[in-house]
């Protein structure tokens, strides 16, 4: 009983937390095809697959948007089937509405019934991590960690900039996370344009906020685009205006950043005004999609392929790779290209964009990070599961999928099949690659270069890499994490924050409001304690550095 009015208590304060979204490590060890299989513990602590169990276990997760549409379930996913097979361990696999995590976690907690894994981004939790664990919804592993996962537990020792954003301020350990185990992994996000119309109407690729006036305007008005820029804006507000993209020009950020070692929010700026004012100006001129509060998946996929739109926000992966076969087998001369993160003068280096940590803690979604409820009955069993991703076979597993399948070795080199390179079913090879692996989105493992060396095949998306990058590690505030009496402060300060810049954006933009009620804006966002949330921001970030 007093579990279900905690979990009451809580489900009213994530169903009125804003939402957070999701994306895309490298461990290149070689599979070791010779390890027993024999489904028993050896006296080492190390277990082997697949373990010989007739228990199933619970898993509760999002579907990646790359599935959507491909598959209803992920229990109908062949990566998860194989999962299954190849750690011996059955599932019984639900997943929340797409793009309502948070939504479908309230109602699991107010219901009690928790199963035994969770795929969330316990760092988005009301309270944080510690909160989940202290009220008896997840449950703290260190020691579990300690004797069921050499794997992972190898990985933290060998890589203790990771141990140090898996864990919180107290020490606690509360998931299996994903890791990128790369550099060349953690930039993947960026604007990116029609170059064939570029080239047509003979303008060059954009840089500056001016210039991309010139292009919208073009788009517009010679290649006929409804909307010539549109992103989406789902799960929250401007989604895809997250990573820096033409609000950063402007020097600052939708969230919290880092300005010589103070921490600031972008939206409380006088920056933002000016932001605001360039939107709503191309807003009114058709130039930006009238739908903007709306777009989804769908939406964009419709209006990229269809040609309503030219110029978007989206990932190398599940953007380009995505959308660049589907455009040119109606349009052999279409070309989609990445843009550089705009900034206000001609010359200047992008100072904010898209780049995550090893640890993906803040990229919102799931983040890949899997906890095992305190209800679990099979905790032991949930753990050594999870710790296969982190294994040198399950690390090839997730990052490639099954060998002779999905994948074959060529020279050491583990080279996609035409399954996922050129799908016999048409799928993109990020629908191919979701369906095979987890390799280019995220999981309870570490993310191996040699899928992005791949799943890059075009020049564009090679090109993106270099083409976005910014100076944002300057910037960028790293996962840090708030006390549990913090966080349920933060989160009742930020979602009263975020309801009101939301509404306040969308209202200016739209031509709702003129831009001068920015200054209205700005009085009442005094009220709502911002300077509080700072503070608890400041204080999280003191802690982590001692971490």
């Amino acid at each position: 009983m007093k579990r279900k009015k905690k979990a009451a208590a809580l489900a009213a304060i994530l169903m009125a937390s804003s939402s957070l979204a999701a994306c895309s490590g490298n461990n290149e060890r070689a599979v070791n095809e010779s390890s027993p299989a024999t489904g028993q513990e050896q006296s080492s602590g190390v277990t082997t697959y697949p373990i010989k169990t007739d228990k199933t276990l619970s898993y509760w997760a999002e579907i990646v948007p790359n599935l959507v549409g491909v598959k209803s379930s992920l229990a109908e996913v062949p990566f998860f089937q194989e999962w299954q097979k190849k750690t011996g361990v059955k599932l019984n696999i639900t997943s929340p509405v797409v793009n309502q995590s948070k939504e479908g976690l309230n109602i699991m907690l107010a219901s009690g019934n928790l199963p035994d894994m969770i795929e969330y981004n316990w760092l988005d939790f009301p309270g944080g991590p510690e909160k989940a664990i202290k009220d008896g919804y997840i449950l703290k592993l260190n020691d579990l960690i300690d004797k069921y996962a050499p794997n992972y537990k190898k990985y933290l020792k060998e890589h203790p900039d990771v141990d140090k954003m898996a864990k919180t301020d107290n020490g606690s350990y509360y998931s299996f996370p994903f890791v990128r185990g790369a550099d060349e992994l953690k930039v993947y996000q960026g604007p990116m344009l029609r170059k064939d119309w570029l080239d047509e109407l003979g303008l060059q690729t954009p840089t500056t906020i001016d210039e991309w006036y010139t292009v919208l305007k073009a788009f517009k008005e010679k290649k006929g685009a409804a909307a010539p820029l549109s992103f989406i804006s789902a799960p929250r507000t401007l989604e895809n205006l997250y990573g820096g993209a033409f609000i950063g020009a402007f020097g600052i950020n939708r969230t919290f950043y880092l300005d010589n070692g103070q921490i600031k929010f972008g939206p409380a700026q006088p920056e933002y005004k000016e932001f605001l004012a360039t939107f709503r100006k191309w807003y009114s001129e058709g130039l930006i999609d009238k739908n903007i509060a709306t777009v989804d998946t769908k939406a964009i996929d419709a209006n990229i392929t269809s040609g309503a739109t030219g110029a978007t926000i989206g990932n190398a992966g599940g953007g380009i790779g995505k959308w660049a076969p589907l455009l040119t087998a109606k349009d052999p001369k279409a070309v989609l290209a990445p843009a550089p993160y705009p900034v206000l003068k001609k010359g200047d280096t992008p100072k904010f964009g898209q780049k995550d940590f090893a640890f993906i803690g803040n990229s919102g979604g799931s983040a890949g990070m899997v906890a095992i409820s305190a209800t679990s009955k099979h905790a032991e069993l949930a753990v050594k599961l999870l710790d296969y991703g982190y294994s040198e076979e399950g690390n090839m597993f997730f990052n490639f999928g099954t060998e002779g399948v999905s994948y074959k070795m060529e020279n050491g080199y583990p080279k996609f099949t035409d399954l996922i390179m050129k799908n016999p079913d048409k799928l993109a090879p990020a629908q191919a690659l979701s369906l095979n692996t987890r390799g280019n989105y995220n999981g309870p493992f570490v993310q191996d270069k040699r899928v992005m060396e791949q799943y890059y095949a075009l020049q564009e998306q090679k090109d993106a890499l270099k083409v976005w990058q910014t100076e944002n590690d300057k910037y960028v505030l790293p996962p840090v994490t708030a006390t549990p009496e913090e966080s349920s402060e933060l989160a009742k300060i930020m979602t009263d924050v975020d309801t009101l810049i939301d509404e306040m954006t969308l209202k200016i933009i739209m031509g709702a409001e003129p831009v001068e009620s920015f200054d209205k804006y700005m009085e009442k966002l005094k009220s709502l304690k911002l300077d509080r949330a700072i503070e608890i921001k400041k204080a999280a970030l003191d802690r982590y550095n001692k971490r």
